[in-house]
This record gives structure tokens, sequence and C-alpha cells, in this order.
């Protein structure tokens, strides 16, 4: 084999396809990236056997063929190289040739017929959203899924396609994440628990164009991402996801407006007065026109006032100021509205088409006071 790519377009394909290298693997081949030139396209490809990313890289094919580069010392020599073309060339036994201007580097290949190509998925249905739509709606979510094993489905998101609307979910057992978008095209109803790690890296990868859009195919075991140049694989998680519904409410009894950015750097503030690991909650007394926020720690404490718009009773409520900070941080809306009903039951913040939703428990703040 021996191809020619621009520096630029190879680094790019590279890092893109090495977000499915594993860091851990029994099988030393998995830890590789597949170089394949075997058709009119230089295509590489890395796969966990959970999630694989392939790619086309632009570039040159002299002789065609395969090989499996070790993907750890393969990005590292890429991404040192000068901003030039680049000369990649196989021998009979494997040994790899990589060249650009006066550098040379010579390491041993794979045979590429030992690598595990993604799996051939024969989509059962698909939908299509721009890219800039999918960004958003994986960073407005994926900050509440658990990152612990002890729950599996927990890890994942749900994506629920019903009436033509995609609903995504997201729950850790302290909060809930729901945004909701509508479908341009007529869509059968599914249910797929996508995993986490599988939409952080897609995010990563994702260029978030409005008129670029990704196409999503699935089965029972397999959702596909294809936008671009790029596929992305992965297995779903199986079991079945959490009754959400239940655990959703339109009753209030205290209903507050409030300025999304004063309200965020407040709780940021506050929280300059908490270590990293404590659980101090921040108190949060809701009265007719002011919502006073306080916390108090071993390092001392704080307390402010914001003007709000509320109907309703007064409330005196306590909440990890982590969830309330991640929440807020990801509505792009000025003013935010929350809906509570006690000290004991979850707040509710959501705008009026519920095309976002974010559940977030209080907390015990009896100690704190």
């Amino acid at each position: 084999m021996k191809i020619i790519c621009n520096k630029n377009n190879l680094t790019k394909g590279v890092s893109m396809v090495a977000k499915a290298v594993p860091s851990k693997t029994t099988m030393p081949i998995l830890e590789c990236i597949l170089i394949d030139a075997t058709n009119d396209v230089i295509r590489l490809t890395a796969n966990d056997m959970e999630l694989g990313i392939r790619t086309d890289v632009q570039g040159e094919i002299i002789d065609r063929g395969m090989i499996a580069i070790d993907a750890k010392i393969f990005s590292e020599i890429v991404r040192k190289l000068p901003n030039n073309e680049v000369t990649i060339e196989t021998n009979e036994n494997l040994q790899v040739t990589i060249t650009c201007e006066k550098a040379k580097f010579d390491l041993s290949g794979k045979p590429g017929e030992e690598f595990s190509y993604l799996p051939v998925i024969e989509e059962e249905d698909s939908i299509e959203i721009s890219q800039f739509t999918l960004k958003e709606i994986i960073r407005q979510t994926i900050f509440s899924i658990s990152d612990t094993e002890m729950n599996k489905l927990m890890t994942g998101e749900l994506f629920e396609i019903k009436n033509n609307v995609l609903r995504v979910i997201s729950l850790d057992g302290h909060r809930i994440s729901i945004r909701k978008v509508a479908l341009k095209d007529e869509v059968s109803d599914k249910k797929l628990i996508v995993p986490g790690k599988t939409l952080i890296e897609i995010s990563k990868i994702l260029s978030g164009e409005v008129e670029s859009m990704v196409h999503i195919s699935y089965t029972n075991n397999h959702i596909v991402f294809e936008f671009g140049n790029t596929v992305v694989v992965s297995r779903l998680i199986e079991g079945e996801y959490f009754k959400v519904d239940q655990m959703l409410s339109n009753d209030y009894e205290t209903k507050l407006r409030i300025n999304k950015r004063e309200f965020l750097d407040c709780i940021d503030r506050a929280t300059l007065f908490v270590k990293e690991g404590d659980k101090k909650p921040i108190i949060i007394n809701i009265g007719d026109e002011v919502m006073e926020l306080r916390i108090k720690s071993q390092i001392g404490s704080m307390n402010e006032e914001i003007f709000i718009n509320k109907e309703g009773k007064d409330l005196l409520i306590g909440f990890n100021p982590k969830f309330l900070i991640d929440a807020l941080r990801v509505i792009d809306q000025d003013e935010v509205t929350l809906y509570l009903m006690n000290a004991k039951a979850p707040c509710f913040i959501k705008d009026d088409e519920e095309s976002y939703i974010y559940l977030i428990l209080p907390v015990n703040f009896n100690s704190a006071l």
C-alpha cells in the first residue's frame, strides 16, 4: 500500500476515529487504527466493539492495500509531522514507513484482515436532524447521566420517537433532563437507549452547522450516525428505561420567573464557599418580589437577594447548587420559569412549550441553617 495525503486532513481523520480506540482491551488489534485503501477512497476505522467510527480522508492512492497501525503511536506521529504532504507506505512484511518532508518513521503494522470491521446494519427506520440540533440536544442533557456503572441504564440517554417528535431524556437519580424536538418526516414510534459515551464522542466530532444534516438509523441493537464522510456505529443499552412521565407533574404552588444570568451568577458566587466534594446545599427563600439565596460552610457564608416575579406561596427550599448550575448553563433563554410544590417535592425548570424540562430534587437543609 502507498498513499499520500495532506497532514491536516490526516490529523483530523485520525483524531476523529481515535475516539473509538479502547483504553484497555484483551484484543491487541483493537488498539489499532485501520487504514483501508483497497478501493477508491482512503478510509480510517477504529472499533472497540461497543463504539465504532469510520471516516474518509482525501488523498491519493498510489498502491492499494490496507494496514492496521497502533493508534497511540500513529496519532502522535501524525500530530507532530510538518504541515505538508504525508506518504504512508507498507511492504509485504507489514512494515510501515511514514514520511513528511525530511521526517521519516518506520514501525510495524498488523494485517488489516484481522481488524474488526464495523457491523453492517440493516436499518429498520431512520430520522434526520441538523448537526446543530443534535449537538445542542446532547449539550443540554448529557450532564445528568450517571457517571457510575451501578445502573447501566442511567449511563445512557433515552431517544424516544413518538408522534413525529424526538424526546431525549437523561437522569441520574437526583435530576432529570428532557429535550424535545419536532421531526420533519413521518417516522414510526421507537425507544432507544444510547450510551452516554457514544453521544459525548459524537458531540466532539459534529461541526454544529445548521445546514449539515445527521442521518440517524437504528435497529433493536445498534444506532448509526452518518454525517459528512463519517459513520459512527454504537451498540444500544438493553433494557426498559425508567417511566419518566410518572415523575413529571404540572401541579405547583409556587411559580417564579427570574433572570437566568442573575440567578446563575448568584449561585456561582455562592459556591466559592463550597470545597469540591462537599455537599453544602444552597438555601433559597422565596418571598413576594425577592428571592434570597444563602450558603454556609466552614470557609464562610454568603447571602444575596434577587428580584423575581412570583405567583403563589412563599417557600424555603434547599438544592445541590451544582445541579442548578448545570441546568441553567445550558438554557439559552434570558428568563427562566421555576415551578415548585413544597420543600420536599421536585423543582421543575421548563419553558411554556416544554421543549426543555429540568427536574431537580431538593435536599434536606436543616443542618445547614
